[in-house]
């Protein structure tokens, strides 16, 4: 196993291998982890770790607020994440590549990353201006099962997506040709599919391919059955989650 210690970018979401992760960088302890990215050698990857808030807030209040107006705001590179930071969030993670980081003129940065590895965490350090965590790579494993299991799987999510843009009274596209690595599919298919962080976070952490593949196929198909008696589909990430500018 690979062990390293990267800058930490905790999240309300889950990040998958494969998947682009867009980012609005505006808190400090943020942009100081992004200025210090930039110094690495373009030629080289700009790695940091995302992992899910299981227990806190992805942007630490900055005014006084309720229940006491007159509480100072935390502030430092854990702050919103509590006495025990590690505990805040959820134990398996991904790395993310950064192919662009620019910055704007107030200061924030716009970033364009991609999940590209999973990640369990071993340890955190706020010594520094943000959060960094030494962390152990954690790899798929793929078995035979997997293929046919990706089929089902493709099967299944084309149903859900008829019925989800039913349901949401869009008009389905013609969809863009799927891949059929199963690793690819599993993991597509995790970041696609209107589950809550906990689902999501379920599936990353799965202990290889063909097992996130059999969840996700009884995911789908119960899915699936509910979207077919619902008018509407509710919005989970509004009532799971604050409201996020990162």
């Amino acid at each position: 196993m690979t062990i390293a210690r990267l800058p930490l970018f905790p999240l309300n979401s889950v990040l998958f291998p494969g998947l682009v992760l867009p980012l609005n960088v505006f808190e400090e302890r943020y942009r100081a982890m992004m200025r210090e990215l930039l110094k690495t050698d373009e030629s080289l990857p700009r790695r940091f770790a995302v992992v899910a808030i299981r227990d806190g807030h992805e942007v630490a209040p900055s005014e006084p607020g309720l229940p006491d107006p007159t509480a100072r705001p935390d502030r430092g590179p854990a702050a919103g994440f509590g006495t025990d930071p590690l505990k805040a969030f959820h134990g398996m993670g991904c790395i993310a590549d950064a192919a662009t980081i620019r910055e704007r003129e107030d200061g924030s940065f716009e970033v364009l990353a991609t999940g590209t590895t999973r990640i369990r965490l071993l340890s955190l350090d706020s010594d520094g201006p943000f959060l960094t965590a030494e962390v152990e790579e954690v790899p798929d494993v793929t078995d035979e099962s997997a293929g046919a299991l990706a089929e089902g799987v493709l099967r299944a999510f084309r149903a859900y997506q008829k019925r989800l843009a039913g349901a949401r009274e869009r008009t389905l596209t013609a969809p863009p040709d799927l891949p059929d690595e199963p690793s690819v599919v599993s993991y597509l298919v995790a970041a696609a599919a209107v589950l809550d962080t906990p689902a999501k976070q379920r599936l990353l952490e799965a202990p290889d391919v063909a097992s996130r593949l059999r969840d996700e196929l009884k995911l789908l198909r119960s899915e699936t059955a509910v979207i077919r008696h619902l008018p509407s589909v509710p919005a989970v990430d509004l009532t799971r989650a604050p409201t996020s500018l990162n």
